[in-house]
């Protein structure tokens, strides 16, 4: 692993499998630089509070900002348009029915100030190992018999490190993150990892807290 001399020190990762301590990052959330996508080193990403986020045709980019936004599954936020939708019999929810395609949908969809999608041809064929192997899921929203929704992430099996969700339809992602929170509150999940802020998460209960106490929650 070497080292820019730079102002910011960013960290150029070699074939070993390892990361620079978190706290050694930017103030963007920048980490390191390079690697691979291989299984093994994703999965030590999120287990170490890390995340890929690089654009198509550019050095693979690894973040881990401060603070970070999450969610936690008990604090979801419901409005009362939400609960006349849940009582509804508008959508259904499978899980892990159609990951690839939640995939492709995900990366149609536009980010504010991003050209292009982040969701690379290397990121999905990422995410189809990880999805191969149990480590990935994907929660599916349906209209009748149309794919209207939906969501994915990485399971640690203590928290759901979310990547992105889409919404054809109105409604349609929220309902798969409520399904996703009340499923995980079950299951004493800590949290459900939301990456970086936006005001839609906010809307839905999501909040920033400092990166050292994700870290804590994540390793505990």
């Amino acid at each position: 692993m070497e080292k820019n001399r730079g102002n910011n020190p960013i960290y150029f990762l070699t074939e070993r499998l390892e990361f620079p301590d978190v706290e050694t990052a930017n103030s963007e959330g920048l980490l390191a630089v390079g690697g691979d996508l291989s299984p093994e080193r994703l999965l030590l990403a999120y287990q170490s509070g890390i995340f890929p986020w690089f654009n198509e045709d550019a050095l693979i980019l690894w973040w881990s900002p401060n603070p970070r936004m999450v969610l936690f599954p008990d604090q979801i936020r419901i409005s009362k348009s939400m609960k006349k939708v849940l009582k509804s019999n508008q959508f259904k929810l499978t899980k892990n029915t159609c990951f690839e395609e939640v995939l492709n949908q995900c990366a149609k969809v536009k980010r504010s100030g991003q050209q292009g999608t982040w969701i690379t041809n290397d990121m999905k064929k990422a995410y189809l190992e990880l999805h191969k192997k149990g480590l990935a899921v994907s929660y599916e929203v349906w209209e009748k018999d149309m794919l209207v929704g939906g969501l994915y992430g990485v399971d640690l099996g203590h928290v759901f490190c979310g990547e992105s969700m889409f919404s054809i339809t109105s409604n349609a992602s929220k309902f798969a993150l409520i399904h996703l929170a009340k499923e995980l509150e079950a299951k004493k999940y800590r949290l459900i990892d939301c990456q970086m802020y936006t005001k839609h998460l906010e809307s839905l209960g999501a909040k920033e807290i400092e990166r050292k106490r994700f870290i804590e929650l994540l390793e505990s």
